[in-house]
């Protein structure tokens, strides 16, 4: 258990430091931006993460000298922790930039309507 939130912490810097060159002071750009359909952008991100560690996977069970050109198993593992962790926030509607009167799938909500006894 240990190891894991070791694992947990490596992931924190992880995104603070890619926060930092996706979000910052100079940029027009929030976080929410880059999941026009919330939280269905970041399972399709998370579906894309899991293909390649699965191809990566293949590739090292065919060949056990192969090493990874660019990224690691564990590094696309750390990514899709942090992916997750934004699908909470999504989720709960605190991600930077996300719109308060839209959904997780970031659709406008429906007004509910109020019908008055009489």
């Amino acid at each position: 258990m240990k190891e894991s939130i070791k694992v947990l912490q490596e992931c924190a810097e992880v995104q603070t430091k890619k926060g930092t060159d996706y979000q910052n002071e100079h940029s027009r750009i929030k976080q929410a931006d880059y999941y026009p359909n919330g939280v269905s952008t970041l399972l399709d991100i998370n579906h894309a993460k899991m293909l390649r560690m699965q191809s990566v996977v293949a590739a090292m069970q065919a060949d056990p000298s192969y090493e990874p050109n660019f990224e690691s198993i564990e590094d696309s593992a750390k990514d899709m922790i942090n992916y997750c962790t934004f699908i909470v926030s999504y989720c709960r509607g605190k991600m930077d930039g996300q719109n308060p009167d839209h959904d997780f799938l970031n659709r406008p909500k429906k007004v509910k309507e109020t019908h008055a006894s009489s």
